[in-house]
This record gives C-alpha cells, structure tokens and sequence, in this order.
C-alpha cells in the first residue's frame, strides 16, 4: 500500500514538474485541453494534462483527428497560437519593423505563419494603420488583422 500511495505521489510532482517546465498553454489537445481551453495559469494546465493522461483522448485524438487534433497530429490552431505568443513578446519590435516594411520580426512571422517574407514585409508595412490603429492597441487584435490581411483562416 504505501509503494502504491509513493508512486502516485511521485507521479503528481513528475506531472507538477513537467507542466511547469513546459511553456505556457503546452497541453496539446485531447479532452482535457478541451475542458480547460481558454484558461490560463498551473492549475488548468496541470488539470488538462492529467485529463488527457487519464482518459487516453490525447493518444485517441492524435490517432482519429478528434479532440482538438488534426490528422497529422499537430494541434489544430498551434501556429496562431505560436503566432500570438511572438506578438505577445515582441509587439514593440513588431510595430517598429512593420512600419518599415523589413527587420527580424517580420522574418519570424512569415517563418510561423508559413508565408513568403515579401508578402509579410508589403502588407505590414501598407496596412500599418489598420494593423496599429492606435498607441495602446491590443495584441490579440493586431493578431487577428494581421491574419485577416495575409487571408489566414482562423481556428
């Protein structure tokens, strides 16, 4: 019994430990993640994973297309994510090369987006007052205009 109540415990903190050490919103797709998406923070991501992990639906999801995964096994909306997050840090940067039509960000974006840098650099720099229609503009709606301008379906 207490080998039993060892391995348990140990397998939490070995779970604690993983979803800390990943990246944020690192819980892939599954049931869980489908439970849980929209939330942010260790608790929803520690209760996805364990979610997934008991129920086998990342495993399922992977296999059949379902739960959020595609048949390739990526997850289903993982560029935009990726995509969010770069913005997330780099929205300064972003602006900056964006107004100029070249620099590094623009490199990266085109890199996650999948899509030729000429076409990126053009359309950022064009569109840079709807991309920017203000000084406090918020990251989610650059997102969302940059990907409507380069005609990326949204997830």
């Amino acid at each position: 019994m207490k080998k039993m109540i060892l391995a348990t415990v140990a397998a939490f903190g070995l779970t604690m430990f993983v979803a800390t050490a990943q990246a944020h919103d690192s819980t892939g797709c599954g049931l869980g993640s489908m439970a849980w998406r929209g939330q942010s923070g260790l608790i929803p991501q520690v209760l996805a994973v364990t979610t997934n992990g008991l129920f086998g639906s990342q495993t399922f999801g992977i296999s059949t297309g379902t739960s959020g995964c595609d048949p390739n096994g990526r997850i289903t909306g993982g560029t935009q994510k990726m995509f969010l997050t770069f913005l997330e840090n780099n929205m300064e940067q972003f602006a900056f090369d964006a107004s100029r039509g070249e620099g590094e960000t623009l490199y990266t974006i085109a890199g996650i987006l999948n899509v030729p840098v000429s076409e990126v650099a053009s359309v950022s720099k064009e569109h840079f007052n709807e991309i920017f229609p203000s000084d406090n503009v918020e990251v989610v709606a650059v997102a969302e205009e940059m990907l409507h301008l380069l005609n990326i379906q949204t997830a």
